[in-house]
């Protein structure tokens, strides 16, 4: 059985940074906690996740399939460092992309209905956000199966850790985070954060600023 690959663990003493420290949107100030991950550090490990999957995949043509819309901002800057390593290397993979939206956040909890929207030519690599509970992918992999593809491999920036996880881990993660609700970096609370370059804690006072 295939393992994923390695990647940074944070660990749950982890108490990130404080928000005097980056540039954070003023309308945003109150709304966090603390900066979890900082940008440079997602962009570093984004770039080393590139170099994984083009040693990985050789050279298949990779449909590259971004589940919306919390991975759109992992999707485009994963997609830019392994074009930057297509142009640069010796050996570079064909690649097409397609977007596919899957919803089934409330406020901070899943309300365990999986919606499915877009996606017309699916076959190989998907990029998403972060792994909660793994029954989204699962539910995701399922429908992938209809179309016949030679293999799927799954990049997701975050894995939680959290005892709702039904087992499942993707072929290449980013970060593995103990279970807390981050936001930014295109991942959202009810549709607000995505304008954050850092991924954050969000804090009670934002949850009930912008809960539904």
């Amino acid at each position: 059985m295939a393992t994923s690959s390695p990647c940074v663990v944070i660990s749950d003493e982890e108490q990130g940074y404080d928000l005097d420290l980056f540039c954070i949107p003023k309308h945003y100030a109150a709304d966090l906690e603390r900066v979890y991950i900082p940008h440079g550090l997602i962009l570093d490990r984004t770039e080393r996740l590139a170099r994984e999957i083009m040693k990985e995949m050789g050279g298949h043509h990779i449909v590259a399939l971004c589940v919306l819309k919390g991975g759109y901002k992992f999707f485009a800057d994963l997609l830019d460092y392994i074009k930057a390593l297509n142009r640069n290397s010796d050996r570079s993979i064909p690649m097409t992309v397609d977007f596919i939206r899957l919803k089934s956040y409330c406020n901070d909890q899943s309300t365990g209905e999986i919606r499915v929207i877009g996606g017309d030519d699916l076959s190989t690599l998907t990029g998403k956000d972060i792994i909660d509970t793994g029954k989204t992918m699962k539910t995701l992999l399922q429908l992938l199966k209809q179309y016949n593809p030679k293999m799927v491999k799954v990049a997701s920036l975050l894995v939680k850790r959290t005892p709702r996880s039904v087992g499942y881990r993707p072929d290449f993660v980013g970060f593995e985070v103990p279970d807390k609700f981050v936001v930014g970096y295109a991942l959202d609370y009810n549709e607000y954060f995505r304008d954050l370059n850092h991924i954050c804690v969000i804090s009670e006072t934002g949850k009930e600023k912008y809960k539904a």
